[in-house]
């Protein structure tokens, strides 16, 4: 087991990898990704596992059945991630579920495992939404929570759309939209990932299991200002966006300190982009995350409160639009005891469960399938950054837990 995770995760690990940073530039539809799929392929076929790519680019590894069309309802038991990346992002989000799965599998086979059900391993497309902004859409467009019409809208920093990029990596745009018939034929969708956050590392655990995902999502605040030289405008004489960005920026982070929540703007957009000129336009994009929904909105409304009165301040004009939200995930309460049952027999003492405030495809799916989720320790808490880590004897802890999960849930 440990030589099959070990080399798979070699062979993987250069695709995408830029240089300059360390980190990984894997968005969806572009070479690096088209190279990250050819893996994938690569690994189903060298298995003997039938490979299927769905209506909407997400691939699917079946042992047990040639397509989901052989699979009777809720029969299938199905693991895997996705394999894109945020910019510059590390090695393991997403890519440490999707080669575990693999391993997993190697694992069973090799303790000889007596299949009952079939099995698909997964990779989800464009997750993270680091090229089109909005995360999920692959797992999205097949539950139906993103429309075709919607999909198609969607544009990148160089204002290519969804559809164009699709066609130039060699798939049918017109071809998205919801995949109710698939999903309805799976009984169990498991996904491990690595834990985004350090609860793991402080409880001493190399394993642990979700219980829900926060309620979390994606704004963006337009402050359109008015252009002027940054060398002959008086002060009081402007009327300049970015003050008014700015002091957004921290109120977000004082009304996320004081309800226990989580808010970053971490990214922005500033028209004319002059270091001599004064903005007319500065685009900012707020994440922001709570424990629940009633937390959320008190957040929420209190940074679109104080962008508000700063910008009439400012003589500055405020636009607010959500992008994307997704509600609070409760995973399927019994699907997470079973495997906390599975989990407890073969360790020494119970599996930790936590909570999370990072999305994935489980929790789009969940509203469809009954989800699950396993965590593996990372020792910095670092996520999204070329600093994310796992160690290697954890990671193989993770494989043996998926397997033990997939035994219990896919075999006789």
């Amino acid at each position: 087991m440990t030589a099959s995770f070990h080399e798979m995760w070699q062979e993987l690990r250069p695709i995408g990898r830029s240089s300059a940073s360390g980190g990984y530039r894997r968005y969806a539809w572009t070479g690096a990704d088209t190279d990250c799929r050819a893996w994938f392929r690569a690994q189903a076929e060298a298995r003997g596992l039938a490979y299927e790519l769905d209506r909407n680019g997400n691939q699917w590894a079946w042992l047990g059945a040639t397509t989901y069309r052989d699979v009777a309802p809720g029969d299938a038991v199905v693991t895997g991630s996705h394999l894109d990346s945020v910019p510059d992002g590390g090695a393991f989000d997403g890519p440490l579920g999707v080669v575990s799965s693999f391993a997993a599998l190697d694992e069973l086979r090799r303790r000889g495992a007596d299949f009952a059900k079939p099995l698909a391993i997964v990779n989800f497309g464009d997750e993270e939404g680091a090229r089109f902004g909005l995360a999920c859409v692959g797992s999205r467009l097949a539950a139906g929570a993103l429309t075709a019409e919607a999909a198609h809208q969607l544009r990148d920093g160089d204002g290519v759309t969804l559809p164009q990029a699709m066609e130039r990596a060699g798939y049918d745009p017109e071809a998205i939209g919801p995949d109710p018939e698939r999903l309805a034929r799976i009984g169990a969708f498991v996904e491990l990932h690595v834990e985004q956050g350090r609860a793991l590392d402080l409880s001493g655990d190399p394993v642990g299991i979700a219980s829900a995902i926060w309620p979390h999502g994606r704004w963006r605040f337009d402050f359109h200002g008015e252009a002027n030289h940054a060398g002959t405008t008086r002060l009081d004489d402007r009327r300049d966006p970015m003050l008014s960005y700015a002091a957004t920026v921290l109120a977000a982070r004082e009304q996320a300190r004081l309800a226990g929540a989580l808010a970053t703007f971490g990214k922005i957009s500033v028209e004319p982009n002059g270091v001599n000129a004064i903005p007319s336009l500065v685009r900012g994009w707020l994440d922001s995350r709570a424990a629940d929904q009633d937390t959320l909105d008190t957040v929420i409304t209190g940074i679109e409160r104080a962008a508000s009165e700063r910008a009439a301040r400012d003589g500055v004009e405020l636009r607010v639009v959500r992008e994307s939200f997704t509600p609070v995930v409760e995973f399927q309460h019994a699907l997470r005891d079973e495997l906390a049952a599975i989990l407890g027999k073969a360790g020494d003492r119970p599996v930790p469960v936590l909570g999370t405030g990072a999305g994935h495809d489980a929790g789009i799916l969940s509203g469809t399938v009954p989800t699950a989720m396993l965590f593996v320790r990372n020792p910095t808490g670092v996520s999204h950054s070329p600093a994310e880590a796992a160690e290697e004897n954890d990671c193989v802890t993770g494989v043996t837990a998926l397997a033990d999960v997939l035994e219990g849930l896919a075999c006789r």
